[in-house]
């Protein structure tokens, strides 16, 4: 008897290994998503509305049936809406609907110079947007919220270490700031990008590995405060300058929560003097969830903290051959539109041509489905 007591008792116990094992399977594979491309679409450079020159398209995003993008430009700092029209086969067309100028909080459209427009997102019948600023010039960046007519409703409270500042070893470093913005996946909040490591924290990426840790800072909607920071680290250039050129860079340009502790990353890593744009450009997979909270580390330099974990996702150079002139754009934009047919999430990338101020570019919109 005792041994059928034993034996049952040996059975249950793998049963419950097997059926432990299996939940994590099925846990780990959940988020073993890929990425199909679908088609390209460029708007015309040439392409204006209501005496605005379309480009410069650095953020995107969807919301209840309708598509934005903010326009960085030296110009007045706007926002487009826009009909995006596709199937599971590919784009139909891309018309602009409508154009909105960011105003201060007296009413008056901000003036030219004054910020660096990033990245947009919708949330319930307002905007959040990203400035860069001018570290240089001693132009804060910041995160604000407008309304539908792009007034200046509020902005967040920010940490000193992204502000600028004259010390030589301290803070952000010039157009290296909040690239990024997603809505948190519970909604109650909003993490915020930097582009490039803050001094303190890390050198900015060359063609050799280095340390590169990029904060990613989480706000909350209710007090408007920053408050957790996790750290990602940058992949180094993928190639050096050519024909003449010294300037590399590599950074984030834009993050997607799509599930808690769950984003796509836009990596994007720049080298000037090439015909094909110059781009190399990948999507991570970010798992978060074991991100050691750096919000109380002054400076990350020599300090044991655990940073996210990313997995490649996507590598445009998989479809250069595909694109337009064999060009990978500056891609900047990411955001999710409707489902497809199928059930399956579509996603569209973007590229901020720069309005052709460094050469021939493109107004590109990359469409992809998302197959689980």
């Amino acid at each position: 008897m005792k041994i059928v007591v034993r034996s049952l008792i040996v059975i249950t116990v793998l049963l419950t290994v097997i059926s432990c094992r299996n939940k994590n399977e099925v846990k780990e594979t959940k988020n073993n998503l890929k990425l199909r491309f679908i088609d390209e679409y460029v708007l015309p450079d040439e392409t204006t509305f209501e005496n605005t020159r379309v480009g410069g398209l650095s953020g995107i995003d969807y919301a209840n049936g309708n598509w934005y993008a903010i326009s960085d430009d030296s110009d007045t700092p706007r926002f487009y809406s826009a009909n995006i029209s596709y199937d599971i086969n590919g784009f139909d067309s891309v018309t602009i609907k409508s154009v909105t100028h960011f105003k201060d909080s007296i009413g008056e459209v901000i003036p030219k110079g004054m910020v660096d427009p990033e990245s947009i997102r919708y949330d319930n019948d307002s905007f959040i947007w990203t400035s860069e600023g001018n570290i240089k010039d001693g132009l804060k960046p910041f995160v604000q919220i407008a309304d539908s007519s792009g007034m200046f409703v509020n902005d967040f409270t920010l940490s000193n270490r992204y502000l600028p500042n004259t010390e030589l070893n301290f803070g952000p470093h010039h157009n290296g700031v909040f690239e990024g913005i997603t809505l948190s996946f519970d909604k109650k909040g909003y993490w915020v990008a930097m582009e490039l490591p803050l001094k303190e924290d890390g050198v900015e990426p060359t063609l050799e590995e280095t340390d590169s840790p990029v904060r990613i800072v989480y706000i909350n909607k209710e007090t408007g405060h920053t408050e957790k920071e996790i750290v990602y680290e940058l992949d180094k250039v993928t190639r050096p300058a050519a024909d003449g050129a010294t300037f590399v860079l590599n950074g984030i340009v834009e993050i997607l929560e799509y599930d808690t502790n769950r984003f796509f990353v836009l990596e994007r890593s720049y080298s000037m003097g090439y015909a094909d744009g110059g781009n190399t450009v990948k999507i991570y997979d970010v798992n978060a969830s074991k991100g050691t909270d750096v919000s109380s580390i002054n400076s990350l330099k020599g300090e044991s903290y655990t940073k996210v974990t990313k997995k490649l996702l996507f590598n445009f150079e998989d479809i250069r051959k595909d694109l337009t002139n064999g060009i990978v754009d500056n891609i900047e934009g990411i955001t999710f539109g409707p489902d497809f047919a199928n059930g399956n999430r579509s996603l569209i990338v973007v590229a901020d041509n720069n309005f052709s101020l460094y050469g021939p570019q493109l107004n590109q919109f990359i469409l992809f489905e998302v197959e689980k």
